[in-house]
């Protein structure tokens, strides 16, 4: 989910994007709910609208030094919801985590889109590292 606060000819509006799927997403602007339909054109620049990643974090358009095998999904899999690439992994193995705790940040269209854990557990793998892309429904972290 992202929230995004922004003025157009003095009028200010109020955006919570809650889901990105395909080309379709779920959109509250100013207490309404929209679905759209995301066109790309490569003619048009679109700017940055998410959160910058820090400094000191690697290039999201630099590859990962070893890029780990992609690993089928299991029951305990918290899968990719769209296909992108990881721009942060904020867990390690061995980890305790809480239910709705940020597990990592998949970039897809120029947005950045949070990965929650769905439950209490602790983090017993880790499948993906930053710069690597994913596909929907690749395993990104096992919880135990």
């Amino acid at each position: 989910m992202q929230k995004l606060n922004f003025n157009i000819n003095g009028k200010h509006y109020e955006a919570t994007i809650t889901e990105i799927e395909h080309n379709v997403a779920e959109v509250e602007l100013n207490g309404k709910k929209y679905t759209i339909d995301v066109e790309r054109s490569e003619a048009v620049s679109v700017p940055h609208i998410a959160t910058p990643a820090p400094a000191a974090a690697a290039p999201v358009a630099a590859a990962p030094a070893a890029a780990p095998k992609k690993v089928a999904a299991g029951a305990n899999s918290v899968t990719a919801p769209l296909p992108g690439s990881v721009v942060a992994v904020k867990v390690k193995a061995g980890d305790a985590v809480k239910a709705g705790q940020q597990l990592l940040i998949i970039e897809a269209m120029k947005m950045e889109n949070e990965v929650l854990a769905p439950a209490d557990g602790t983090v017993s793998a880790v499948h993906v590292a930053a710069g690597q892309a994913v596909q929907q429904g690749d395993a990104l972290v096992d919880l135990a």
